[in-house]
């Protein structure tokens, strides 16, 4: 090994030479890189070839490849051939290599830089660049990682994109690749699984090359047969993919395996819709089940919550029951007291007339008679009185609503009025004052001519001198209309006042004794220029009127006393 680490210094140090042309420094590691891999692997010990390896990417020769592999194409000029042994020399090396304390540089800035130098070749190699995809090929084989790096590459993209030819070649380095490790795309995730078949999915969409359309159905194929669950789950976003198959890629000489693929295509949609109905049927059950424990465990509060309820709606229809059996014994009760004294009042009705001369029963029914008439009249009209105060206390309301409304509305246009003369004096002021741009002489002119519009058209607005006549006008004939209107008002009091003491007095005069029954003595009493007999005579009509007035029972039991 120390020969070999000699060796890579010196080669090194010759790499690092200025005076060394692009072609010269690419001959001399084409030479030296071959020399060697072949003498490591022809060694016994299989690990030399490693430490080979690992010594060459330790000491950066393997970054000076790459370096190379970068340059323009003026740099190289025209020295293709030699460039693509470089690339596949340098790809060689990178596979096997140990770094040691250098892992995570060499797996995430190492491999990515040199995956992108070989693109960037191929990319200029145009169409010879089977040997650089070859090269992409053997790395991707050990290591699987990169395999999203080279998909969202820009150089990727644009090798895919030339012609039918270099997307052949892109198509057939992955399906060698998948033929070449077994375990190549077990060591993929998800989305480089989906990346990888967007790629052939996005080949058989938009080319028409038969040799690209074959070499994608094969590639989907393949896959399917390395991870076939993945596969067949992820081809199920593609929608539609079988109906492009059936219709564009049929009749090309691959129909075994479009027939194949549609298939697999259409097995995984059953499959995919039976797995959904089982999902949905273990969803369900679980549901269930989740639901039928809780009730199970809710249940014995529910049902001491439902007895409770019970005895509480029964306990209510019991008291329900006993208020309405003792209302029913006390309306039964009243009814009996009430017959009891009707029953009573008869019998005492009828003892008083037996007392009474046969001669004076009529009369005395007959005042019995027009003393409930009284009562039912008077009571009739304090009725009446008391709904036409309540139709007077009602109009009083409302003409008090006008009234605030009247002052409300007339707040409301003082407030507007006292607005709109703000903004007149607001707007009155000259609009040429405090313009920009505009000369003495400009102002003089705008103003002549305002004043001139305004001298042709006056404003037909109302001046603040005739709103507040106005105002005062309108204030001056409410006040007089609100006099008149109290006016009436006392008026009609008057007249209802007036009209109540007739009545009361009609109906003192038909409760008082006929003239018939008068005496000379009494008009004399009352007609006496003394004032105490006067008032004496006065104070006993009052009397006997109040007697009058007293219930008819009442009076039959004065009338039984003086018996």
């Amino acid at each position: 090994m120390e020969q070999y680490e000699g060796a890579v210094m010196q080669l090194k140090r010759q790499v690092e030479d200025e005076r060394m042309t692009c072609d010269e420094t690419v001959n001399l590691l084409n030479n030296a890189l071959n020399r060697f891999v072949n003498m490591a692997a022809v060694q016994k010990d299989s690990s030399v070839l490693s430490r080979v390896k690992s010594v060459l990417y330790q000491s950066g020769v393997l970054h000076h490849c790459i370096t190379l592999l970068t340059l323009d194409p003026p740099s190289l000029r025209g020295n293709w051939s030699a460039a693509a042994t470089l690339a596949s020399l340098t790809s060689s090396c990178c596979v096997g290599v140990e770094p040691s304390g250098l892992s995570e540089t060499f797996h995430r800035l190492f491999l990515p830089s040199v995956m992108d130098s070989l693109l960037l070749l191929a990319s200029q190699l145009a169409r010879r660049t089977q040997k650089v995809m070859d090269s992409v090929s053997r790395i991707l084989r050990t290591h699987a990682q990169l395999t999203m790096h080279i998909l969202s590459s820009a150089h990727y993209e644009f090798i895919q994109g030339s012609d039918a030819t270099t997307a052949l070649l892109c198509v057939q380095m992955w399906i060698d690749t998948c033929i070449a490790s077994s375990d190549y795309l077990s060591k993929l995730c998800d989305d480089s699984i989906l990346l990888l078949l967007n790629e052939a999915v996005g080949q058989l969409t938009v080319t028409s090359d038969t040799a690209v359309g074959g070499a994608s159905v094969r590639l989907i194929l393949q896959m399917s047969n390395q991870l076939p669950l993945q596969t067949s789950r992820l081809l199920l976003q593609f929608k539609g993919l079988d109906s492009l198959l059936d219709k564009d890629w049929r009749g090309r000489g691959f129909d075994q395996e479009v027939h194949q693929l549609i298939t697999l295509i259409q097995s995984c949609a059953n499959t995919s819709s039976v797995e959904c109905v089982r999902a949905a049927c273990v969803i369900q059950a679980a549901w269930r089940a989740y639901l039928t424990r809780r009730r199970l465990k809710t249940l014995n509060s529910v049902v001491s919550m439902l007895q409770r309820r019970f005895r509480a709606r029964k306990e209510q229809q019991q008291q329900q029951r006993a208020a309405q059996q003792w209302e029913e014994e006390l309306n039964f009760q009243v009814c009996i007291q009430r017959q009891q004294a009707r029953t009573k009042f008869h019998q005492k009705q009828r003892q008083l007339l037996q007392l009474l001369p046969p001669d004076q029963v009529q009369s005395y029914l007959q005042e019995c008679e027009r003393r409930a008439a009284v009562l039912i009249q008077s009571a009739w009209r304090g009725f009446l009185i008391r709904r036409h105060l309540d139709f007077q206390r009602r109009t009083l309301r409302h003409m008090q609503t006008q009234q605030h409304a009247a002052r409300t509305l007339q707040k409301a246009v003082r407030h507007f009025l006292q607005k709109r003369c703000a903004a007149d004096v607001l707007v009155s002021r000259c609009c040429w004052i405090g313009q920009k741009g505009l000369t003495d002489s400009q102002r003089a002119v705008w103003k002549t001519q305002v004043e001139e519009y305004v001298r042709l058209h006056p404003s037909m607005g109302v001046s603040r001198e005739q709103c507040e006549h106005l105002h005062v006008d309108v204030q001056r004939r409410l006040q007089v209309l609100k006099q008149q209107m109290m006016q009436r008002m006392r008026e009609h009091q008057k007249i209802e006042s007036l009209l109540a003491h007739t009545h009361n007095q009609l109906d003192l005069l038909k409760e008082s004794l006929p003239l018939s029954d008068v005496k000379m003595t009494d008009f004399e009493r009352f007609l006496s220029p003394c004032g105490t007999m006067a008032t004496q005579a006065r104070d006993a009509h009052n009397a006997r009127l109040q007697d009058h007035k007293l219930p008819w029972w009442r009076t039959l039991d004065g009338m039984t006393a003086g018996l």
